[in-house]
């Protein structure tokens, strides 16, 4: 029964988010029974440009270190994250999605080649909340019953976070950064006076991921939960209410 119930949970799962979360928890649990070593999987660019091993571009996004805490946190954030953006603010649009990802890393790997970055998965997640925390901008969170605060704030407390457990804060600046680029020529020059659109996904893309049409039995995973997790009721009840609140001023206003 437990089995068939995780079954169901991991089809139902949309398609990018299953694939990425997939790819990284095999890739950790290769090198947790030394099938690999993350010197075969890390940033190299020397290995990259002269010796061809080209998959160190994809693979360096797929380790977030051996199984504990930290590899635990960062999934938990990646599975969530990605999953409420993909069946959110993407939902139908998962060329669009994947595009974001070519994007991101795209960027992550530029970047790294002037920074000492060998991993850059966390990066990735912190990208994934950013434009989640924009998208959301009245949900109110509960970070383990400590602080309360809506969304656009959680990167931040992440970087806090990070900063605590003496790691370094580079890597969330880096997601900061590369999230909030990525929401500004999606989200914000195209809305401006003047603007347009300037990340335009290939045709290529949508004739690969969009040709399937939405199965309407599909149910999504409810946008507005405070970060996916249950941080509190009344975290989520307001989170609730505030979007009930702009809604009612956004007609108030019309």
């Amino acid at each position: 029964m437990a089995y068939q119930s995780f079954q169901q949970e991991y089809m139902q799962m949309p398609p990018v988010t299953r694939a990425y979360t997939t790819a990284c928890v095999l890739t950790t649990l290769a090198v947790q029974l030394d099938l690999i070593t993350p010197f075969q999987l890390y940033f190299n660019p020397d290995l990259i440009l002269r010796h061809y091993q080209l998959w160190r571009l994809v693979t360096n996004f797929m380790f977030f270190g051996t199984i504990g805490f930290n590899f635990l946190f960062n999934m938990i954030f990646t599975y969530r994250y990605c999953r409420m953006l993909e069946e959110g603010s993407f939902r139908g649009r998962t060329a669009d999605f994947f595009f974001m990802f070519l994007f991101g890393g795209f960027l992550m790997t530029v970047v790294a080649l002037f920074v000492n970055l060998v991993f850059l998965g966390q990066a990735f997640t912190i990208m994934l909340v950013y434009v989640w925390s924009r998208r959301n901008p009245y949900v109110r969170m509960n970070f383990f019953g400590l602080l309360n605060f809506q969304a656009p704030y959680l990167p931040w407390v992440l970087l806090a976070f990070s900063l605590l457990l003496g790691n370094s804060v580079v890597v969330d600046m880096m997601g900061i950064a590369i999230g909030h680029i990525y929401y500004f020529l999606e989200d914000v020059f195209p809305e401006q006076a003047g603007g347009f659109k300037i990340l335009v996904t290939p045709q290529i893309l949508k004739k690969i991921f969009d040709a399937q049409p939405d199965d309407p039995s599909y149910n999504p995973l409810p946008e507005e939960r405070p970060g996916g997790f249950a941080w509190g009721e009344g975290a989520r009840v307001g989170g609730n209410d505030d979007n009930n609140e702009a809604a009612n001023n956004q007609q108030q206003d019309q």
